[in-house]
């Protein structure tokens, strides 16, 4: 009997229930829950020691503790806890910061939307094989998902009115290729939200808001970096923006560095001119709530661009582009710079426009060389499933 093997062979599958657990923690941490393959498996054995599991298997229950309760909930010392904390928060999977108190908080976070995917990704890599390795790993697990939305198309289009806003677009509103301002009206066919005050609608604001502003690489554009499939619309990369407490977090993890407010604004500015789209995140997917950080999105790269859009897309918005036939000249720039493919030209070469596709980016108006493009002001959410892919003949 080999009982050397066997002994082997039970450490082995102990490891594995193990590492399904940290899994199971994670995506309960919030963010995206993602199904538990053996790929999403390999990506966190690449990043996560067999000795720290115990210790995030402890947030299973409570995703956010403090330095008490972690002693309490893994049975460990303070020295420990810390080291640990430490070490974890290097590699974008613990949140430590304090509280309005001035507690630190320890938050487990999940592996996207937003945290270990987006950190690891927003830092400076080395290019190294397990870079690499790590890289090629995300795109299969994104593969993953894809197919298995794919395959259960219909409920999940069914169940599409019940998902939350990710992410909310902040629209470029200042110059326009007319040289004239940017349109706007307000929608009266859209009720008012009640008793709430919106969120900033203008990246000056909320740039304004903070005194602690980080930038890091875009981490869908660095993904693509790292498989040879550089931006094809901007060569810029740090353009990923944190505030305030994140900003505290990423520029002390070496994820991202602080700027000043000039640079932020700079930095914005140029991604407009690429025809980026700015795209706010507030704790929790909560608008209530101040801005936790603005990506700046690409067509060809951003994983909710329509080109790549594996899973549903949910995003509110303040606006919604209409174009008037009389000033259109048809000349299809608006056409190119709509992330969503909101906008086509018809028949008699005016550009028409979908409303349900429309996240208000406002670039089809500031690219507008006729000015022919006017948003009209009016909360509402977008909802924008995958395609549907033809399955392939027998």
């Amino acid at each position: 009997m080999d009982t050397d093997g066997s002994i082997w062979n039970n450490r082995r599958m102990r490891t594995d229930d193990k590492y399904r657990k940290t899994a199971e923690a994670i995506n309960a941490a919030g963010g995206t829950p993602l199904p538990v393959t053996d790929t999403l498996i390999e990506i966190l054995k690449l990043l996560i020691a067999e000795d720290e599991l115990d210790f995030i298997i402890a947030f299973r229950d409570k995703r956010s503790q403090t330095l008490q309760q972690l002693l309490e909930s893994t049975g460990l010392g303070e020295a420990e806890i810390k080291q640990r904390t430490a070490a974890l928060a290097r590699r974008g999977i613990i949140f430590d910061q304090p509280n309005r108190k001035g507690i630190v908080v320890y938050r487990l976070l999940p592996l996207i939307n937003v945290g270990i995917f987006e950190y690891m990704f927003m830092k400076k890599l080395e290019r190294s094989e397990r870079d690499r390795e790590v890289a090629d790993l995300f795109t299969r697990l994104f593969g993953e998902i894809r197919d298995l939305i794919q395959a259960n198309y219909d409920p999940i289009l069914a169940s599409l009115d019940q998902w939350l806003p990710v992410d909310r677009t902040v629209p470029a509103l200042d110059g326009t290729e007319s040289g004239e301002p940017v349109t706007i009206q307000i929608d009266q066919t859209i009720e008012a939200p009640v008793d709430r005050v919106l969120p900033a609608q203008k990246v000056e604001e909320i740039i304004a808001k903070f005194d602690e502003i980080a930038v890091g690489h875009c981490f869908c554009r660095h993904h693509k970096d790292m498989m040879n499939s550089p931006c094809k619309q901007t060569k810029k990369r740090e353009n990923c923006f944190t505030f305030g407490k994140s900003a505290r977090y990423t520029s002390s993890q070496g994820f991202s560095r602080l700027v000043s407010r000039d640079e932020a604004l700079k930095i914005l500015r140029q991604a407009e001119q690429d025809g980026l789209v700015h795209k706010a995140y507030h704790p929790n997917f909560d608008v209530s709530k101040e801005e936790t950080s603005i990506c700046n999105c690409c067509k060809c790269c951003c994983l909710q661009s329509v080109a790549n859009l594996i899973a549903p897309t949910v995003n509110t918005t303040n606006y919604l582009a209409r174009v008037d036939p009389e000033l259109c000249a048809g000349c299809g720039l608006c056409v190119e710079h709509c992330h969503t493919n909101a906008i086509t030209v018809n028949a008699d070469s005016k550009a028409e426009h979908v409303d349900s596709l429309c996240i208000g980016c406002g670039l089809c108006a500031t690219h507008c060389p006729q000015n022919a493009v006017s948003l009209f002001a009016g909360e509402r959410i977008v909802r924008i499933p995958p395609s549907r892919r033809q399955a392939a003949a027998g």
